[in-house]
């Protein structure tokens, strides 16, 4: 699955710098990441347990699932039939799965070669979600069938068989039957064994109107009249290879679709809303040429006959791996090749490619035991997704691809169609490289958080001697526990000589290290974690730092360095380790960059830091920095597309133009403006690439008749990229009438569901006046919100994006108590982050916000005035 949350500062680096890491680093960790298990090995400690749970028991286990179901599209019922071969592993008088919101009408076993015996009650354990079938005399050891015939209701909480809502080219709004069963929602659509490590054959058939697709994880072998109604088909599918639960799919509704085979002959299909069949071609092409891609990195073939990618209307993760049928946003697959713009292709791009790694990490070989399911949406954050990469990604670039390959075609081999723990990956990784891999990664995944380096320099004649010290890096400071954790620590040191190659490599496997690098000259510098590939903490001595810098002005650092070194010290300023001043001074040495990669980091930060001095009366200051800093490129660049210029220049304007306008620099205002007038009568219609900045920039300064300007563009938007372009930016309007105007809009009928948390999180993140604002609505509609997403994992988005940007100790209670008091169970840890993260802000503004304030009025004075 991906969920496209924001990464942690360290982790976001990690990922998205060049050159990129095989696909797969970014999904080993995603799979194992569902589990509560995940929260340790990842390095996050449990919340404490407050819900006793227990695993289903292992008596009765199936083999094989015989499944029809027929979705009333109209009254949003759905009948079911399941017939399971079954295996009894102990006598028993009762079978326990799992179930919810489903009514069982009748259930009875037969064993092989004998009577069928009815059951003769049906307990329903609600809170744990299990249904226990009691059964008048003893199940005998052996194989038999499980017969239970059941109705369950097609709703619209994006979970489990549900209704997702679409309008006809005609203009008729309509519903489509579909699926979202991780992580453990299979349990709404029928009664299952539904626990990632219990798996079995799926044969599945579906009754559905004639006129309606209808698909499944295989291909379909038979499609056939329904006896008792002319207006029905009976579709079936092939048997599915031994799967888990969760990654069973179907859906019916009204779909085009482009199809094509990939060089190893897979079917591939792309299915989108009807009349939209060209915009599927991107993500087609994208996934022909993946599959091949992953099939010889691994030395595994895709082991279905064919793979759909679906775009669905209602759909509350950004996609969903099923196996051969793989469910998306419609953002996240569909490109209008005139409409789409550049950072749309690549996210469709990156969420095919992750999905399509699922179909052999995951699906083929699946991680990990399963918790109470009420915890287990909460683990769908950023720490279990970036940081289980990045630690992977570091992994592989200290094991080196060839043996890494090695490694994974071992693992995959031995555990297809089983199940695996992480330890069984690392065995097969150690085995293929003869290197410690096990010892290492348990010092990463089995302790919280990463390392912070410190590094200071001696020059020894013609040598440099470093001295190396490790400690655990925290996010208030320094560490304050009895026993610091160590980690085993891959670490490159680069020199002058030669920024793109290691000079020597290390394992620091030891609190304090000394390192002599050889031949090093007293003007040359000398730098830790090249190609920032290594998961940790850098502090330079200010000796050593002050001579990286001229390496970041004259672009002789390469660009993963030069973002990695500003990262690192925006972290150690964040935690208190040394001065933001001492940021902001080298953040102007990036006068040159070019790089938008670097760019993006560095942009986030600022906004990091706007955000925080949003609480303070100069705020406005800030923005002028922000104007100094971005300018130059921004003149570089200007508004239109030059000749050659590539993907990365199209993202890096858009992202400048849109920082300089949301900061209020003049010129940009003015054109932004001109542009945007000209857009709306007609006369010249935006590239896609320009429309966020434009449509922020004038929305920031802008008044009540551009709001209305805005939403009546959104009512017009035929594309759903284009709605939630202009969604997302809604919330830089600044006026406290218009804020509300936009928030009562979040709920209304215009939004999708699964939008209504990017519309408030935008309000929040536009102003300090809209922060408090989004969450007294929050409060205000709190029952109606935590209902739409059932406890899902947008409601942790949803309480993140609305209270993070906080800077106040007050707030942090109030956050707290609130949610005391209106419990969000899924949701726990996430509450728990934000209101530490609130002290954090709060304490960050205190020691810092005068020497910030002081600095800025210095530069200003010094700086000519025009």
């Amino acid at each position: 699955m991906w969920l496209a949350a924001a990464a942690p500062s360290l982790a976001r680096r990690l990922l998205f710098l060049g050159p990129p890491p095989p696909p797969l680093l970014l999904l080993l960790f995603s799979r194992s990441s569902r589990r509560r298990r995940r929260l340790h090995s990842l390095g996050l400690a449990a919340m404490p347990e407050k819900r006793p749970f227990e695993r289903l028991p292992a008596d009765v286990s199936p083999i094989n699932y015989s499944l029809c179901l027929k979705p009333d599209l109209l009254d949003f019922t759905f009948e079911g039939k399941l017939e399971a071969a079954a295996q009894v592993r102990q006598a028993t008088n009762q079978i326990v799965m799992n179930c919810a919101d489903i009514d069982i009408i009748t259930a009875s076993y037969a064993p092989e070669g004998d009577e069928e015996i009815h059951a003769t009650g049906f307990n329903y354990q609600n809170e744990d979600e299990k249904v226990t079938l009691s059964f008048p005399s003893t199940l005998q050891t052996g194989t038999g069938t499980l017969k239970i015939d059941f109705v369950g209701e097609l709703n619209d909480k994006m979970k489990g068989f549900y209704r997702s809502k679409y309008t006809t080219p005609s203009g008729e709004v309509r519903y489509a039957a579909v699926t979202q069963f991780e992580a453990t929602d299979a349990r709404r659509a029928f009664p299952c064994w539904d626990e990632p490590a219990i798996k079995a054959t799926f044969d599945i058939s579906l009754v559905v109107p004639k006129d309606r697709v209808a698909l499944s994880n295989m291909n379909v072998i038979d499609r056939k009249p329904y006896p008792d109604d002319e207006n029905l088909v009976e579709v079936k599918f092939a048997r599915t290879p031994v799967m888990s639960t969760y990654l069973v799919a179907f859906v019916v509704g009204e779909y085009d679709f482009v199809e094509t085979r990939s060089k190893d002959g897979v079917c591939v299909r792309v299915y989108t809303p009807v009349g939209k069949a060209e915009q599927g071609k991107f993500a087609l092409e994208v996934a022909a040429k993946t599959l091949p891609f992953y099939k010889d990195y691994f030395n595994v073939p895709y082991p279905l006959p064919k793979i759909d990618l679906i775009a669905i209307a209602d759909f509350a993760a950004g996609a969903m791996e099923n196996w051969g049928l793989v469910t998306y946003r419609e953002t996240a697959l569909l490109i209008d090749p005139k409409n789409s713009c550049s950072s749309s292709r690549q996210w469709v791009a990156l969420v095919v490619g992750h999905e399509l790694a699922h179909q052999w990490f995951g699906n083929l070989v699946t991680m990990v035991s399963v918790g109470h399911p009420s915890e287990v949406d909460e683990i769908f954050d950023a720490i279990s997704y970036s940081k289980g990469a990045s630690v992977i990604r570091m992994l592989h670039d200290y094991i080196g691809d060839k043996d890494f390959k090695k490694g994974m075609n071992m693992y995959l081999t031995k555990f297809q169609q089983k199940n695996a723990a992480t330890e069984d990956l690392w065995e097969s990784l150690e085995n293929a490289s003869g290197k410690p891999i096990a010892a290492v990664m348990n010092t990463w995944t089995k302790q919280m958080g990463f390392p912070l380096i410190y590094v200071e320099a001696e020059q020894v004649e013609d040598d440099r001697l470093l001295r190396l010290s490790q400690k655990k890096f925290c996010a208030g400071g320094s560490y304050v526990g009895e026993d610091c954790p160590q980690w085993m620590v891959p670490i490159t040191i680069s020199t002058s000589e030669d920024p793109n190659q290691a000079k020597l490599k290390i394992l620091m496997d030891k609190p304090e290290m000394n390192v002599v690098l050889k031949n090093v000259k007293p003007d040359q510098w000398v730098k830790l974690n090249l190609g920032t590939v290594g998961f940790y903490r850098t502090q330079y001595s200010s000796a050593m730092l002050e001579s990286l810098l001229p390496g970041i002005r004259d672009l002789s650092l390469p660009p993963v360095d030069r973002l990695g070194l500003q990262n690192d010290l925006f972290s150690l300023a964040r935690a208190g380790i040394i001065s933001t001043v001492e940021v902001l001074k080298v953040m102007e040495a990036f006068v040159n960059e070019p790089n938008y990669t670097v760019w993006s980091d560095l942009s986030c930060n600022l906004g990091i830091l706007s955000t925080l001095l949003s609480h303070t009366d100069f705020y406005e200051e800030i923005q002028e920095f922000v104007k100094d800093v971005f300018s130059p490129i921004g003149e570089r660049l200007g508004w239109d597309p030059k000749p050659g210029e590539g993907h990365l220049d199209a993202l890096l304007r858009g992202l400048v133009l849109g920082k300089l306008g949301k900061a209020g620099h003049k010129a940009t205002l003015e054109e932004a403006r001109r542009r945007f007038k000209d857009h709306v009568e007609g006369k010249q219609i935006l590239s896609a690439d320009l429309r966020s900045p434009v449509y922020l920039t004038v929305l920031k300064h802008g008044d009540g008749t551009t709001l209305d300007i805005m939403l009546k563009l959104h009512k017009q938007a035929d594309m759903q990229e284009e709605k939630n372009r202009i969604e997302r930016v809604l919330g830089a309007t600044l006026l406290p009438d218009l804020i509300q105007k936009v928030l009562t809009f979040a709920l209304s009928e215009e939004v999708r569901p699964q939008d209504t948390v990017s519309v408030i999180g935008g309000v929040a993140g536009g102003s300090k006046h809209g922060r408090k604002a989004a969450w007294k609505f929050i409060k205000d509609n709190w029952e109606e919100l935590y209902n739409r997403y059932q406890g899902g994992f947008l409601i942790s988005r949803l309480i993140k994006l609305s209270v993070e940007g906080f800077a106040v100790d007050k707030m942090a209670g109030e956050v707290k108590a609130f949610f005391e008091s209106h419990p969000a169970p899924s949701a726990e840890r996430t509450i728990q982050q934000c209101c530490e993260n609130i002290l954090l802000n709060a304490a960050w503004l205190k020691r810092d916000a005068e020497s910030i304030h002081q600095y800025l009025l210095q530069r200003k004075a010094s700086l000519p005035t025009v």
